[in-house]
């Protein structure tokens, strides 16, 4: 399939799986803008074999989990070095990464995360939290900024990259308390449940439901943090990426901030944000984007593993 056709495969891909990046996606450049949608192809397609669904809805269980994973890689390792797949999805991602120099760490970092789900891992501590949140969304914010033309030596740019991914997958993580819980998955640290007193095989306990919504809180509140953070980094972008980050940024956001001000009732019914919320977003993105912003220190927040050779990688 010629990169043509790859595109439009993509286009319809991102429409029916995130109607909220595929409305960011739109701000970009016309080329930026094809391929942060060959990317998302790639990444939209290893999130459904992982997780048995299609463009994210209709979770089911995988027959064999790792053998998915170790599939998944083969053909991703294929595509970066620049064969022809068969299989669009993956030679979308070589398309784009052939293009942009996408370093193959950051794409094995991604499918390392879908292999700690095949494993039915999980975390113990924040730190595992956010390591798991680096490989399923960080890593792949590292790619989009390089699609951006962030160079792959400006790591102080790609942390604040990652924390968008971090904060996108932490909005996620607590609005899918209960789908996740449903699928036999549980993304909250042993740690946090133990000091909340919830029973990791039983966080929907009716009787402590007011400690469970404690913990959907303070993920939220986690997500703002890296979203203000990424808003930082957002300044070394051009005006067009820029705006486009920073409607995704608001838009997605949105999400946390209508689980934390539901009180819990998210963990009854899906939170939504509306088609006109994120028109607004896209309004209000751009004067963010033509004013510089607040100065932001990224002291304490946790920073993902930099490869000592990331920038030949």
């Amino acid at each position: 399939m010629n990169r043509t056709n790859l595109v439009l495969h993509a286009q319809t891909s991102i429409e029916r799986g995130s109607k909220s990046f595929s409305r960011a996606s739109k701000l970009f450049s016309k080329q930026t803008r094809q391929r942060a949608w060959l990317l998302y192809y790639w990444c939209r397609a290893c999130d459904d074999l992982a997780d048995g669904q299609d463009h994210g809805h209709g979770m089911s269980a995988v027959a064999d989990a790792e053998k998915t994973v170790a599939a998944m890689r083969m053909m991703t390792a294929r595509a970066h070095g620049g064969e022809q797949t068969g299989n669009p999805p993956f030679d979308a991602f070589g398309a784009v990464a052939q293009e942009c120099h996408i370093p193959k760490f950051l794409a094995d970092d991604m499918i390392d995360g879908f292999a700690l789900d095949a494993q039915d891992w999980r975390p113990e501590t924040e730190a595992d939290l956010l390591q798991y949140c680096y490989h399923v969304a960080g890593a792949v914010g590292c790619m989009m900024a390089i699609v951006m033309g962030v160079p792959t030596s400006d790591n102080e740019t790609l942390d604040r990259a990652c924390d968008l991914g971090l904060a996108f997958q932490l909005a996620n993580i607590a609005r899918d308390i209960a789908e996740d819980d449903a699928a036999g998955r549980c993304y909250l640290p042993r740690e946090w449940l133990q000091e909340a007193r919830l029973d990791p095989d039983n966080i929907l306990d009716p009787a402590r439901r007011d400690a469970l919504v404690m913990l959907v809180n303070r993920l939220c509140d986690l997500a703002g943090d890296y979203e203000a953070s990424a808003r930082v980094g957002a300044a070394k972008l051009s005006f067009r990426s820029r705006w486009a980050v920073l409607a995704a940024a608001g838009i997605y956001g949105d999400i946390a901030r209508a689980v934390r001000k539901s009180n819990g009732a998210s963990l009854d019914q899906r939170v939504f944000t509306s088609k006109l919320d994120k028109l607004g977003w896209i309004v209000k993105a751009f004067g963010q984007a033509l004013l510089r912003p607040a100065t932001r220190e990224r002291k304490g927040l946790w920073t993902r593993e930099r490869p000592a050779d990331a920038a030949i990688r």
